[in-house]
């Protein structure tokens, strides 16, 4: 079997302009200046209390608590108002369903959201039951300690050579190579080419269509077919 691990924010889908919303609000809530949009799209991958100690640039539990609160109250009122959209990538879902056709292939994902935010994308896009394994923010360590990931081989029994991740920022590839897997850094989200390639990234694509002849490649599935 092959694992195929695959970030969300910036990978899977485009939240980008949730993200800044509920960065913005988290600020405002604690009468601190938001900081770029370049500052705040850096740390997505991260954990959120892990997010905003790097951009306070010093560890304040309580502050951060705060924050936090912040940013969860108004993206949790978004949801319940029908207000939110993730749009998935272009391709992004034509490359889930080719994936979920093979039946030596498992899904996952590893993602600094909360599962509460993860499943209400599932749901979203109609995503159930594509992803055997899903490591989020509430139930394994920040990115980029490997433990997402050798908590999906854990659950899912795939070794480190039959495993993937697939991701859009250092942190991604970070976590990939710190496990000791592979990885395919993306170029539509929210860290460049070059910061990817840099972290570790052993393949990085332009677009979705590109991905699974990568991984043909990479698993020699068509040598396996012939």
């Amino acid at each position: 079997m092959y694992l195929i691990v695959f970030d969300c924010d910036g990978t899977l889908a485009d939240s980008q302009d949730n993200i800044m919303i509920g960065f913005t609000a988290a600020y405002r809530s604690v009468d601190l200046p938001v900081p770029s949009r370049d500052q705040i799209l850096s740390t997505v991958g991260l954990t959120l209390n892990v997010a905003f100690e790097q951009l306070l640039g010093h560890s304040d539990p309580e502050l951060i608590a705060k924050l936090v609160k912040g940013y969860q109250q108004v993206v949790w009122d978004m949801r319940s108002k029908g207000r939110d959209y993730d749009p998935l990538y272009d391709g992004a879902l034509e490359a889930l369903n080719a994936l979920a056709e093979r039946e030596d292939v498992l899904l996952g994902v590893a993602t600094g959201k909360h599962s509460r935010g993860m499943k209400h994308l599932i749901g979203l896009h109609g995503l159930e039951g594509f992803f055997t394994t899903m490591q989020t923010a509430d139930v394994a360590p920040s990115k980029p300690n490997p433990g997402m990931i050798f908590q999906a081989m854990s659950e899912t029994g795939v070794d480190l050579e039959n495993t993937i991740m697939i991701g859009d920022t250092t942190f991604d590839m970070q976590m990939a190579r710190n496990a000791g897997v592979e990885s395919i850094g993306v170029t539509w989200g929210y860290h460049s080419a070059k910061d990817v390639k840099n972290a570790g990234a052993s393949y990085v694509i332009d677009h979705f269509n590109e991905l699974i002849p990568v991984l043909s490649k990479h698993f020699s599935w068509n040598k396996e077919a012939a």
